[in-house]
């Protein structure tokens, strides 16, 4: 017979064994833990049971376990330093490459860390992480990871992330010390950093993600010297439900009038986040259709407008300007 036990010490356990079996429970490598068994009247019709009551000062084990997860947050901390901060995504595991949320998240994760010149943070997990993941390294910018060992809806518990250099990512053990690293890699600490949190459509992982970072932001204490935006993702109208539930706590009285709103930014689509980040940080930003571009009067005199059709012409001129660029005199 074999088995394993965790839990606080101090805590009854009941074990249903033979009684010709020995019980024999191995030495902790931290602390001594001192097991008395008793013997209990069986129920007819059932086997012998042993009370197992486990002994020892919870005390020294807990200050065992704090140390080893302030080293790992440690170690995320100098992760995101080596990398750099940027934009944290919080998205679903599930939601694989056929999912068309899949394909709006990886165009999502490549167009921001175009326009936002960042490295781009996930949980480094399967899912609509892996499409922002993606997303960012084809726009050629830096990416990092902080995965745990197994995700909602996986079978088997990995230390190794598939494609990423082991040298951009982290391996947690700890939930706390992961959700601390995904805090972090989204601070501002100067004007220069351009961060996000992105929340993507998830289930419990990412709501528990989404709602400890929205409190953190509602009572200031996300340790950013100036304000992170903050994105929540509607994709076909996934957390429109969730919405309505927040509209409902406020004639509760559980919520003010607008305090929610506040907090974060409701995109319905890609395009819609991007014109919020661009005006956030204050860049330039084309959207499909829709350019940002130079113009020029015949006496070169230059300024920047925005128009729906640009008419594309040549321009003897040599001019330095961002691809795809149309130019246009009038």
């Amino acid at each position: 017979m074999g088995f394993s036990l965790a839990g606080p010490l101090g805590v009854h356990v009941s074990l249903k064994i033979p009684l010709h079996r020995t019980v024999k429970f191995p030495t902790f490598s931290e602390k001594r833990v001192n097991f008395k068994l008793t013997k209990a009247e069986p129920q007819p019709g059932s086997l012998p049971s042993m009370n197992l009551w486990i002994e020892g000062q919870w005390e020294a084990s807990s200050a065992g376990m704090t140390a080893k997860v302030k080293q790992e947050i440690e170690q995320c901390y100098e992760l995101i330093h080596r990398i750099g901060r940027g934009v944290v995504y919080l998205g679903s595991s599930r939601m694989g490459p056929n999912h068309p949320h899949y394909t709006q998240a990886l165009e999502l994760g490549r167009e921001v860390a175009t326009l936002l010149d960042c490295a781009s943070w996930s949980g480094a997990g399967p899912g609509l992480m892996d499409a922002a993941t993606k997303g960012a390294l084809q726009a050629g910018k830096p990416v990092g990871g902080l995965k745990i060992g197994k995700e909602a809806g996986e079978w088997v518990a990995t230390a190794f992330h598939p494609y990423l250099p082991s040298e951009t990512y982290l391996t947690c053990r700890f939930f706390s010390a992961r959700k601390h690293g995904l805090v972090d890699a989204a601070v501002r600490s100067s004007s220069s950093d351009r961060t996000a949190v992105i929340a993507l459509p998830g289930g419990i992982g990412t709501l528990d993600e989404v709602f400890e970072i929205l409190a953190l932001i509602q009572l200031e204490r996300i340790g950013s010297l100036l304000p992170v935006p903050f994105l929540l993702m509607n994709y076909d109208s996934f957390y429109s439900k969730l919405l309505d539930f927040l509209d409902d706590c406020k004639d509760w009285g559980t919520l003010s009038d607008g305090e929610v709103a506040s907090l974060w930014k409701v995109c319905d689509s890609n395009s819609e986040a991007l014109a919020y980040l661009a005006d956030f940080y204050d860049l330039s930003h084309g959207d499909q259709g829709c350019f940002n571009v130079p113009l020029f009067n015949p006496k070169t005199t230059l300024r920047w407008e925005r128009f729906e059709t640009p008419l594309e012409v040549e321009c003897s001129q040599n001019l330095d300007l961002p691809p795809p660029a149309l130019i246009s005199f009038f």
